[in-house]
């Protein structure tokens, strides 16, 4: 299967690293023109050259904190249209129920359901007018199997899902599909960081510690190692191509068999 996106402009929040990068780098790769995002200059732009020369539509970045109202804006200004609409901007803390307070679920759902709602709403009707689009949330396996250690986390991800089956029903009949991925554990920066000391106190190679902590902490695992960034990003690169075509309203799994359900 050969995925071509040339001619095709995708944006995809957050994504000057982990699986938002990779995200953008099979984009790019695939021929689409990438709008890449982060909050820091100089990450958006290492993230740009990182996608340079990878295919023939080009990288550029946007500068702007996704997670409010007013950076959505600022985006949608910048840039009015897009065919491809990646909501990957999300943020993630274990913190216990009760000592969660309600600016803190307030700033994740704002984060992670927010963004993804505010450019939804921004661009899904250029697509639906132009009869063809792709827009997919990212979320998680802990959209359904609720973390008890970040239980606001979870369920900022299970809004995702339900917002994404909603507007794929809205877009019906209309050539735009809507859908929703549930990465497991993935072996992005920011898990790399959180096992840093493990890995230097017990000199093992990185990802055996990660298979380590996927079997202590996700213990249903199928592959019993962790993802890699490519592997999620592999299949959000099919379902913004027009082979998904019949593939809209789901929540496809990148989860290594997390989830122990049918």
């Amino acid at each position: 299967m050969r995925i071509d996106l040339t001619g095709r402009k995708a944006i995809v929040t957050g994504s000057t690293g982990g699986i938002g990068l990779a995200i953008a780098k099979g984009l790019a790769a695939s021929g689409a023109q990438v709008v890449v995002n982060g909050r820091r200059p100089e990450a958006v732009e290492r993230a740009v050259a990182a996608l340079s020369g990878l295919g023939s539509g080009g990288a550029v970045g946007f500068t702007e904190d996704l997670g409010t109202a007013a950076g959505c804006a600022a985006l949608v200004k910048a840039h009015p249209d897009c065919d491809i609409l990646i909501n990957n901007l999300g943020i993630f803390e274990p913190k216990d129920f009760f000592d969660t307070p309600d600016e803190d679920w307030s700033r994740f759902f704002e984060v992670n359901v927010m963004s993804g709602v505010r450019l939804s709403r921004a661009y899904l009707p250029g697509m639906k007018a132009r009869g063809w689009g792709r827009v997919v949330f990212i979320s998680s396996e802990s959209a359904f199997n609720i973390p008890v250690e970040m239980i606001h986390y979870g369920f900022s991800k299970t809004a995702q899902v339900s917002v994404a089956r909603g507007l794929a029903e809205r877009m019906a009949g209309t050539g735009v599909t809507v859908n929703s991925v549930l990465p497991g554990p993935t072996l992005s920066e920011g898990l790399a960081e959180m096992l840093r000391p493990e890995q230097e106190k017990t000199g093992k190679p990185l990802e055996e510690v990660a298979a380590e902590f996927v079997m202590a902490h996700r213990p249903s695992s199928i592959i019993r190692r962790a993802a890699t960034v490519e592997e999620v990003a592999n299949m959000v690169v099919y379902l913004s191509s027009p082979q998904a075509s019949a593939t809209t309203g789901a929540s496809v799994r990148v989860d290594g068999g997390v989830l122990s359900t049918i």
